[in-house]
């Protein structure tokens, strides 16, 4: 569990071609009451209160060159010193505020002439966060509830064609993969509220087809219906999804930003999956932007309770560790009597054959294990991809290959 400080804190690692004590202090004083010139202002009463502070530095490798190019860079022929450096702020500079919280420990800090690079790695935040937002409303055994899945993975597709299809189409794909015996459907992020498939007439028809598999086999299929848009949109599409007897609302969230799911989690009844499309610019460079570690607590404040972390042989670029660190942090607590923990989500080129990795790796069933080719592109159809995928897990649990 992380511990939850006084101050907000953030570690970051930094990369420099000055002393990384001086980029340290530039970035709190960036961040918090300083600027580029001494100010009149700046008592050291004011200081005392409400600078920000650098509680330690940690000394890493040198770089050969630097990461990035600075177009006006301090020392142009280096040496690039990187280390791993702690902030800190006071909690009054901010308030309790998610959105002001990425102000203060992000901002204008990728902008500093002084820095070749910098990731934001992992933040501590006071328990008055804890108190002031929802986190997951239903998270791992809310979603398990809902969906009567325990001891295993849900099983889960994504519709494909990602895009085109009409409602009824849709909802024949639906009827499909239920009877296949499937645990869990997303929308594909790409579908929202065209023309080929408007939102109200496929959360009807898609419904319709859930429903009557309820009724008469008395398991509930959990569709995640993409809802991403506006925020009234999103509040009167959750509505719809919420009467038509739906079980969980998917979201954006880099497109609807964090006022959006903020608001989206104050308001919901139902799971809220959260697709994390665009994160790649956020994360692929390693000397740049976020780790997924600092990056997810953000969200799972907000109200996520599922997070997508990619899954091991993926279809992109991100390594299998990486995909098992975001997973565990996805389903680390935050507070001890709030722990706002987060059902990770595998999916992107996942089929039978990582079943077993990814238990290995994560010793843990609480996870959504997504399919879309792996099981709709099956030779003998989705319900024996379905089938298949769920063997593969059964076996990797009880430990056969």
């Amino acid at each position: 569990m992380t511990e939850n400080p006084v101050r907000i804190e953030a570690d970051y690692l930094i990369e420099t071609s000055v002393d990384p004590r001086v980029a340290a202090e530039t970035m709190a004083g960036e961040q918090s009451s300083g600027t580029f010139v001494a100010v009149p202002g700046e008592t050291p009463e004011l200081k005392a209160r409400a600078a920000a502070r650098v509680e330690s530095i940690e000394l890493l490798e040198a770089a050969s060159a630097p990461s990035l190019p600075v177009a006006r860079p301090v020392n142009p022929d280096g040496p690039w010193h990187r280390a791993r450096v702690t902030l800190s702020w006071p909690l009054d500079n901010i308030g309790v505020s998610l959105p002001n919280l990425v102000t203060a420990i992000a901002g204008n800090l990728w902008e500093l002439r002084q820095l070749t690079g910098l990731r934001l790695l992992d933040l501590r935040l006071p328990l008055a966060f804890a108190s002031a937002y929802f986190g997951p409303k239903f998270g791992v055994a809310g979603t398990r509830e809902l969906t009567g899945v325990s001891g295993r993975p849900l099983i889960g597709t994504i519709i494909k064609p990602s895009i085109g299809l009409s409602p009824a189409e849709t909802a024949g794909l639906v009827a499909t993969l239920c009877e296949a015996g499937i645990d869990f459907i997303k929308d594909d992020e790409l579908q929202s509220d065209g023309a080929y498939c408007p939102f109200d007439e496929r959360v009807r028809t898609v419904m319709r087809v859930v429903n009557d598999h309820a009724d008469r086999t008395g398991k509930k299929v959990m569709i995640a219906f993409n809802l991403t848009g506006e925020i009234d949109q999103m509040r009167r599409r959750h509505d719809l999804v919420l009467r038509e007897g739906g079980t969980c609302v998917m979201v954006s969230i880099n497109s609807v930003g964090l006022a959006g799911m903020i608001e989206l989690g104050r308001h919901t009844q139902l799971p809220i999956h959260a697709h994390r499309n665009g994160w790649g610019a956020l994360n692929r460079h390693p000397a740049l932007g976020w780790d997924y570690t600092a990056w997810q607590k953000i969200w799972r404040l907000a109200g996520a309770d599922h997070m997508h972390v990619n899954g091991i042989g993926n279809k992109f670029s991100e390594t299998d560790d990486s995909v098992v660190t975001s997973a565990r942090a996805a389903l680390t607590p935050m507070f001890a009597h709030k722990p706002c923990i987060a059902m990770p989500v595998f999916s992107s080129g996942q089929s039978p054959a990582q079943a077993l990795p990814t238990w290995r790796a994560l010793g843990s069933t609480d996870l959504i294990f997504a399919a879309g080719g792996g099981i709709l592109a099956h030779p003998d159809g989705p319900a024996a991809g379905v089938a298949d995928l769920r063997a593969a897990w059964d076996a990797a649990i009880a430990g056969k290959s």
